[in-house]
């Protein structure tokens, strides 16, 4: 009777998923999420930039400028993400502050506005940017650091605490 009671399904554990897959699963959504927020952020002229822009380097045609490109532009924007977010987790996680987040989306909006500005024929140079565009900007670079780098440092320390607990169990 008790081996029939620890094989019932509501006796058994799922597996948790690993830490990378949960950092790509992180990544993924951050870059989705935030760059729909871009989205809605360009249609309520809160800036000049939308997400059809990371197409322009790449596809012909006008059909990325309509829903079409829109989607995929923001799915383009999560897969570009998940490295950004693997890219958090080599260099990054082990840090359990909110700055250094804040910090990582700093050092990407940069990247992305002084580096990669050449890629993009549709946005401006840095300094011919409106000041509404480089604000919104740079919150949702700072919101999508603190979102990519919270998640993935608090999963770190509790992965830490949980190995640290399992070894203090006596068996």
């Amino acid at each position: 009777m008790a081996d029939e009671s620890q094989n019932l399904e509501q006796n058994q554990h799922e597996k948790p998923m690993s830490f990378i897959t949960m950092v790509v699963i992180t990544g993924l959504f951050g870059g989705i999420f935030w760059s729909t927020l871009g989205y809605f952020a360009y249609v309520l002229n809160f800036t000049d930039i939308r997400p059809n822009i990371i197409l322009e380097p790449w596809a012909l045609g006008d059909w990325k400028n309509g829903w079409l490109g829109t989607v995929i532009s923001i799915v383009a924007i999560g897969l570009f993400s998940v490295g950004a977010a693997l890219l958090y987790y080599i260099m990054l996680r082990r840090i359990n502050s909110l700055w250094a987040g804040v910090g990582y989306g700093i050092v990407l909006f940069f990247l992305v506005f002084f580096v990669l500005n050449p890629l993009f024929p549709g946005m401006e140079p840095f300094m011919k940017l409106s000041k509404h565009t480089l604000i919104t900007s740079v919150c949702f670079y700072i919101l999508y650091g603190v979102f990519v780098g919270y998640s993935i440092s608090f999963e770190e320390n509790e992965a830490k605490y949980r190995q640290k607990k399992n070894k203090e169990v006596p068996t």
